[in-house]
């Protein structure tokens, strides 16, 4: 048919050759997805079934990516959320409901404590914050109405290594599913479903997207139950994930072994040297016995990753500690972790049931890829800074 160059600007006859290839996977952009004909239109969420219906639902570079973290985790199903917190907030809302009632470790992830106290709350939903050490204890705590118990291993900030093992068989002995968010292990350090996890959750913001520019989650599942409900609320919630940050996470899994292995040498180098000095009461590294929980990291980790925490012995004020992080000229500060540079936080633990008394001397640091001499030499240059 005869067309207009304004019409050629939208429909062009125009065409390249075909068989272009690349180490890259492509990075396919689109809301709209075509169809064939009238008849063959349809909105169902499940594109690896059904083929593709939707941007939302993923393209194939979304799709890409869930598949290549599912195969990581061991699992059947993954699907891919805007952010670690979205893929928390997507297994609430999927499993939870008015009149049930959730376990949440005490040593969750904030913005999951908040979610828990505020959005779920005001949804009817009851949580009751549990000592991240109870492990089957915590069969004590499982009501009938408990439907999901969540786990954190290890936890956010200060660092308590579950039994997840252990909880998990208590769980399931009372019809409860078991999530883990399972960040600090980069989904790799630790297999989640062989001790007896459900439905596992990373922030792909973090090891896997690994340059601190990216921002993506991940929820895998086994069970095909459980991945209908998940999907089903994934569709309705509208929790897309960007196709170009999925081009970011697929670069970044190509690195993740080298990357982990540099930064568990140095972070583990430089959590012995904080050990030996008398400025510090106790370090929060999990492969250290120091650490909440250090046996079950021995039984149940392959490696440890580059996050961890520092007590500062009594003494220091809470100004004083901030003057030491400020003073670090290598280590950044700032949120997130798990990038290429170093960063250091400075937390105040609330003394509320169930937190450990560190007050505000705990500093948490991220260990990057610069040498673990000069890191070290950076931390040293600083600690002066607690007695100024």
């Amino acid at each position: 048919m005869s067309k207009s160059w304004q019409t050629r600007l939208i429909h062009p006859d125009a065409s390249v050759p075909t068989g272009y290839r690349s180490l890259a996977t492509p990075v396919y952009r689109g809301s709209t997805t075509l169809f064939p004909s009238a008849a063959a239109v349809n909105d169902a969420w499940d594109q690896e079934r059904v083929g593709y219906t939707y941007g939302l639902y993923g393209t194939p570079t979304a799709l890409e990516l869930a598949a290549r973290i599912c195969e990581l985790e061991a699992g059947s199903h993954t699907i891919l959320t805007p952010g670690g917190q979205a893929a928390i907030s997507l297994i609430d809302l999927a499993l939870l409901q008015s009149g049930v009632h959730v376990l949440v470790p005490q040593s969750i992830y904030q913005p999951h404590r908040l979610l828990a106290t505020g959005l779920l709350a005001g949804f009817g939903v009851e949580t009751t914050f549990y000592d991240p050490l109870a492990g089957a204890a915590v069969a004590e705590l499982i009501r009938p109405n408990t439907k999901l118990v969540w786990t954190e291993s290890p936890g956010s900030v200060t660092m308590e290594v579950q039994d997840v093992p252990a909880i998990a068989a208590a769980a399931r002995a009372r019809g409860a599913i078991v999530a883990l968010d399972n960040t600090w292990s980069a989904g790799v350090l630790f297999d989640a479903f062989a001790h007896g996890v459900d439905v596992t959750m990373q922030a792909i913001t973090k090891y896997v997207g690994g340059h601190s520019d990216v921002l993506l989650g991940s929820v895998t599942v086994r069970d095909e139950a459980l991945y209908r409900r998940l999907g089903a609320a994934r569709q309705v919630i509208g929790c897309a994930a960007s196709p170009d940050d999925c081009s970011l996470a697929l670069r970044g899994l190509q690195t993740l072994a080298v990357r982990l292995k540099a930064i568990e040498a140095s972070a583990l180098t430089i959590a012995r040297w904080l050990a030996q000095r008398p400025e510090v009461e106790r370090v929060l590294h999990p492969a250290l016995p120091s650490c909440p929980g250090h046996e079950w990291w021995t039984r149940d980790f392959s490696g440890s990753s580059g996050v961890f925490s520092l007590v500062f012995a009594p003494g220091p004020t809470r100004e004083q500690v901030c003057a030491f992080v400020d003073a670090l000229k290598l280590f950044e500060i700032g949120y997130s972790w798990a990038g290429t540079t170093s960063l250091a936080v400075a937390y105040t633990i609330s003394a509320h049931h169930g937190r450990p008394p560190y007050d505000h001397r705990l500093v948490r640091l991220s260990i990057g890829l610069e040498a673990a001499d000069d890191l070290i030499a950076d931390l040293d240059r600083a600690l002066p800074a607690l007695r100024a």
